[in-house]
């Protein structure tokens, strides 16, 4: 049997900082929904977005370049675009390294 990874949703995040710290869960979402927005908007002036002790979000630009499909093994073009990576830092890596030794 595949053991299917479970990802943490905002919704679920609302709720753990409702039971944590006794916040509505409407209130929880609309400082998620701040959160995200002004991460984004800041990627209007900056290309990076630094949180401390969490990591860094990057914006790069991806140039046009040529893409096969597998299958058919047609050629086409794909358009330029605009991604977001993520660098953790290295305070949060070894917490979670830490946590992951312990277990």
């Amino acid at each position: 049997m595949i053991n299917k990874r479970k990802n943490l949703t905002k919704k679920e995040i609302c709720k753990i900082i409702n039971q944590e710290l006794g916040i509505s869960k409407l209130y929880s979402a609309s400082f998620l929904d701040n959160l995200f927005d002004e991460i984004i908007s800041e990627f209007k002036t900056n290309t990076n977005v630094k949180i401390h002790n969490f990591g860094t979000f990057t914006l790069r630009n991806k140039g046009e370049r040529l893409g096969r499909d597998p299958k058919s093994l047609k050629t086409y073009i794909i358009n330029k675009r605009n991604v977001v990576t993520f660098k953790i830092s290295k305070k949060l890596e070894e917490k979670i390294n830490n946590e992951w030794k312990s277990k």
